[in-house]
């Protein structure tokens, strides 16, 4: 996966990310399994993304 391919991934999942918490902090009323689902999808966007940032420094040390 290109980086450019990669950083439009995880735009395109910030964004969903961000629409869920414009619904999860509306006065609409969100179910508990709902929130909980938000929260374990944040910590996997934060595993996710601090993974992709270490593939990319191995990566531009194996290039050197």
């Amino acid at each position: 996966m290109t980086d450019e391919r990669i950083e439009t991934a995880i735009q395109r999942i910030e964004d969903a990310l961000a629409r869920i918490a414009d619904v999860a902090d509306s006065s609409v009323s969100v179910p508990a399994s709902v929130s909980a689902l938000v929260v374990k999808h944040e910590t996997l966007r934060d595993t996710a993304s601090n993974t992709l940032s270490q593939l990319d420094k191995l990566i531009a040390e194996l290039e050197e």
